[in-house]
C-alpha cells in the first residue's frame, strides 16, 4: 500500500527543502505522485530513493569562492583574495564561481553574501572556499558554518592564520557599532554623537599608527 506524504515530510526524507521539490517538480525531475485537488502535493515515500537524489544533488553543486574587503580603498586586496582563491581552485580541478562583497564585516546584507546563504540553503553549493575565516563575517562566521555542516558543503579556509588586515577591518567596524548605536542614542545630527564619532575614528587611526 502507498504512503503518500506531503511537500514537507518528502523533503525531509530526502534531506532538501520544500522549494527544492517544487522546483525539482516544475522541471520534471521528480514529479509528486498526487496533486489533489487543492494542489497539494504528495509522494509516495517508497519510491522517493534519497541516496539517489542526494548523489544527483551533489554532482550538481559547485564551488564558490567568496571574497571581501570592507571599504573602497582595499579593492586592490580584493582582487588579490579573488586571484588567490581562483589559482586555488582552478588548482584542485574544480568547477567554481568566485563572489565579493566589499563591505563590513558586520553587514549581513551584503548582495554577495546574500546570494551565497540563498545557494547553500537551496542546496546549490557542495564547497565553500575563503582565504581566512574573518573574510566571511567578523562575528558569525560560525553560523554560517554551522549551515554548511547542516546542507554538506565542505569548507576550504587556505589560510588559518591571523589576517594581515585584521586590526584595520577590526578599527572599521568598532566604528561602524559605534556609529550606528550613538546615532539612536543621541541622533544622527546631535553634536555629541558626531563628537563622539571623531574621538572614536581618531582613537582607532591613532592605533594603527603606532602598530
Amino acid at each position: 500500500m502507498k504512503r503518500l506524504v506531503s511537500i514537507g515530510e518528502a523533503a525531509k526524507a530526502l534531506g532538501v527543502t520544500p522549494l527544492t521539490l517544487r522546483r525539482w517538480d516544475e522541471s520534471g525531475k521528480l514529479k509528486p505522485d498526487l496533486v489533489t485537488e487543492g494542489g497539494r502535493r504528495r509522494y509516495d515515500l517508497a519510491k522517493l530513493q534519497p541516496e539517489l537524489h542526494r548523489q544527483q544533488d551533489n554532482a550538481a553543486r559547485r564551488t564558490v569562492a567568496y571574497a571581501r574587503v570592507s571599504s573602497h580603498d582595499q579593492k586592490p586586496d580584493l582582487e588579490r583574495q579573488a586571484q588567490l582563491l581562483e589559482a586555488y581552485c582552478a588548482g584542485q580541478g574544480w568547477t567554481y564561481e568566485v563572489l565579493t562583497d566589499l563591505g563590513s564585516g558586520m553587514n549581513y546584507r551584503k548582495k554577495g553574501l546574500k546570494r551565497l546563504l540563498e545557494d547553500i540553503v537551496e542546496d546549490r553549493v557542495g564547497r565553500l572556499v575563503i582565504t581566512h575565516k574573518d573574510r566571511l563575517l567578523r562575528f558569525g562566521a560560525e553560523l554560517v558554518f554551522a549551515i554548511c555542516e547542516a546542507k554538506n558543503v565542505e569548507i576550504v579556509i587556505l589560510n588559518q592564520g591571523e589576517d594581515t588586515s585584521f586590526e584595520e577591518d577590526l578599527a572599521r567596524d568598532v566604528l561602524e557599532i559605534v556609529t550606528v548605536f550613538s546615532a539612536r542614542l543621541y541622533g544622527a545630527r546631535s553634536r555629541k554623537n558626531a563628537k563622539l564619532i571623531a574621538d572614536i575614528k581618531a582613537a582607532a587611526e591613532g592605533g594603527d599608527d603606532g602598530a
